[in-house]
């Protein structure tokens, strides 16, 4: 099996995306956002961190994340966000027969994908990415509809006008 080496860099800013494993005509994560949230919640209380942007769509979502000065572990956050939010769904999606004997769920992908964010240039670029997301992929027509994101806070900050990117596409070439 390989061995997946992360970087280790405390008090990192990270983007990540987050896939399900069955992608194609899957709305799990919208349908339970709730029990997402709660999860993602949890976790935080447990091992604190900064969210700086998010967006989820039906089947993955990607997050900015910003870990304390002194901490650099963000797969025992996704490992319990995952498995706490697998916990809370009954078991109804197929399963694959090593999933079966292993006793593993069939809702997440294994893993993640992350990337270390690097100045403020990458940050912006990631967070555009994000908050276009929903558009990119066709669930809305502009970043303010799409209720599971981050951009309606960022619009009451001030980060975005709430037409950012209307009418208009929008060139984000995240990760």
């Amino acid at each position: 099996m390989p061995r997946f080496i992360r970087a280790n860099t405390p008090g990192a800013t990270w983007f990540f995306t987050v896939n399900l494993l069955q992608r194609h005509g899957n709305d799990l994560l919208v349908r339970h956002i709730d029990v997402l949230r709660a999860c993602v919640a949890d976790e935080r209380a447990r091992r604190p961190f900064a969210i700086l942007a998010w967006v989820v769509l039906p089947e993955h979502m990607h997050w900015l994340w910003r870990l304390s000065p002194q901490d650099a572990d963000f797969s025992i956050r996704w490992r319990r966000i995952k498995t706490d939010f697998s916990k809370a769904l009954p078991v109804a999606e197929p399963r694959s027969a090593v999933r079966q004997k292993t006793g593993e769920r069939g809702i997440w992908q294994r893993r993640f994908w992350e990337h270390q964010i690097r100045d403020d240039a990458d940050l912006a670029r990631h967070m555009d990415y994000i908050h276009y997301n929903p558009v990119k992929h066709g669930w809305a027509e502009t970043p303010v509809e799409w209720p599971h994101s981050s951009f309606a806070q960022h619009v009451r900050r001030g980060t975005y006008p709430a037409d950012w990117a209307a009418g208009e596409a929008v060139d984000v070439r995240g990760e």
